[in-house]
């Protein structure tokens, strides 16, 4: 009887749960994402002046090309981060290529750092890079997409770098390469942005 008097209640009260938690969820999802989007913008603002403070070497400047440097690029191998450039990726892909993206070159970054006299810049670089990973894993989060385990079996940089020469090419190509990626990033979290409710 108890039952019969209160289902109605019951389900009531159910149904106004559901009606609120979805556009919340959607809105906290939304926050994320635009949180991420202000972190990727703090990266790229930041790689210059990381740039400027670890290398020094004359004709290394950001928008130098790499082509005056392909007699290094054969000892120095750069690891690439996954390819975001894609109108095909779905939601859990992409998020999780820039998760693992971003954890590569905070690694390439760390083992840099050891090496570079001239280390505030790219340490609050470093921790930009991870602030971004971890606010993408929120985004993932709310968006109740299972986030992958980190990588540890990134390739390392110590055994290619037998010069200060190469520690200063490997700084730049890295930081280039972090800046194409994270341009990328900021492309993909702004088209989730817009539809987020894609899968």
């Amino acid at each position: 009887m108890y039952l019969t008097l209160f289902s109605p209640v019951l389900v009531a009260h159910c149904c106004l749960t559901l009606v609120y938690n979805a556009p919340l969820r959607g809105h906290e999802l939304t926050r994320a994402v635009e949180n991420a989007m202000s972190l990727a913008k703090e990266i790229l603002s930041g790689i210059r002046g990381a740039h400027d403070a670890c290398v020094t070497s004359a004709g290394l400047t950001l928008s130098s090309e790499a082509k005056s440097l392909e007699y290094l690029l054969s000892e120095i191998v750069i690891p690439a981060p996954p390819v975001l450039k894609s109108e095909e990726l779905t939601m859990e892909t992409s998020l999780s290529r820039v998760v693992n993206g971003l954890e590569l070159h905070h690694r390439l970054l760390e083992e840099l750092g050891e090496f570079l006299s001239s280390s505030g810049e790219l340490k609050h670089l470093l921790a930009a890079v991870r602030e971004l990973c971890d606010q993408v894993k929120e985004v993932q989060r709310l968006a109740q997409i299972p986030s992958p385990e980190s990588q540890d079996g990134f390739p390392g940089l110590s055994l290619h770098l037998r010069s200060d020469y190469q520690v200063q090419v490997a700084a730049h190509l890295t930081l280039q390469q972090l800046r194409s990626f994270t341009q990328d990033v900021f492309r993909t979290l702004r088209h989730i942005s817009v539809s987020p409710a894609d899968p």
